[in-house]
């Protein structure tokens, strides 16, 4: 059971990954990225509601402070998914999705301004790690010829500080309430918070629209199977494991950019991407 643990754990994160290639296709389409967004969303709350109803038996009660937390997740996963696509937009799938992984590096240092953590040097040389492989990544070394539009840099980093929001959210919801009851009401408020943005004419042709395949594959894959896998296998693998495993979603989402997508990366841009997912990796680890 360990194996097939890792085995969905895997699966989810390859999924998450090639999500990040369908949105880039609809956004080559003229769709919006809110718009897709939500759709991924909605999607994915339709998965999560069906799935809480057939395990309504294990449903444990709900609470204030269940709704509060998993409002608070739904927040980070609404700006997640926002940023995420916008940063798509703005430079590249491979970029986006390493850059969105700095999220273990903003939940270490919101964990030392609350003193939920001790700080220490091993947690400040990762920090140091995750932020010169920012600089390889973008250019930023080089101001005059940036390999990566401050845009697209600063929606990347702001997907990665939501994904650590959500991370925080579902993990305190998580421990008053199942996921099943979790996930449907983190993902009704994304939906609400997005509608609230996208422009609602374009999200309402998108129903009618050719693409309309495109968009339920993207929050089926995106979000109901993905989520669903992931919490199923991370009961049956160790935290340290599923960290490593889940950086198969950054590897998918690049290799899908730049096999399928014609994305270009410069040596130096690889590079920054390695520093960034092994830091990462030997930060989530050891934390584990």
């Amino acid at each position: 059971m360990k194996f097939a643990g890792v085995g969905f754990v895997m699966l989810a994160a390859i999924c998450w990954g090639i999500s990040g290639g369908i949105a880039d296709i609809l956004m080559n389409k003229g769709w919006d990225p809110i718009v897709i967004s939500f759709y991924r969303g909605a999607v994915g709350f339709l998965c999560f509601f069906v799935w809480m109803t057939f395990r309504f038996k294990q449903n444990r009660g709900t609470s204030a402070r269940l709704y509060i937390w998993s409002v608070l997740a739904g927040i980070g996963v609404a700006g997640n998914f926002a940023f995420y696509f916008l940063s798509i937009q703005a430079s590249s799938v491979a970029v986006a999705a390493t850059l969105m992984y700095t999220a273990p590096v903003f939940v270490l240092v919101i964990s030392f301004l609350l003193r939920i953590e001790r700080s220490t040097w091993f947690k400040w040389g990762c920090i140091a790690g995750v932020l010169i492989g920012i600089i390889l990544l973008t250019g930023a070394y080089n101001t005059e010829a940036l390999s990566v539009s401050f845009l697209g840099a600063a929606t990347g980093l702001a997907a990665g500080l939501s994904y650590a929001l959500f991370i925080f959210g579902f993990k305190n919801a998580s421990s008053i309430g199942n996921p099943q009851t979790t996930l449907p009401i983190a993902f009704f408020s994304l939906c609400l918070i997005l509608f609230l943005f996208m422009d609602k004419k374009e999200a309402a042709a998108a129903l009618t629209s050719s693409d309309i395949g495109w968009l339920l594959l993207l929050g089926l894959v995106g979000a109901g199977i993905s989520f669903i896998l992931y919490v199923i296998g991370i009961r049956s693998t160790e935290a340290s494991t599923a960290s490593m495993v889940a950086m198969v979603e950054p590897v998918t989402a690049s290799l899908f950019g730049v096999l399928l997508l014609g994305d270009q990366l410069a040596a130096v841009q690889v590079v920054g991407m390695a520093v960034i997912l092994v830091t990462i990796t030997v930060l989530s680890v050891r934390q584990s």
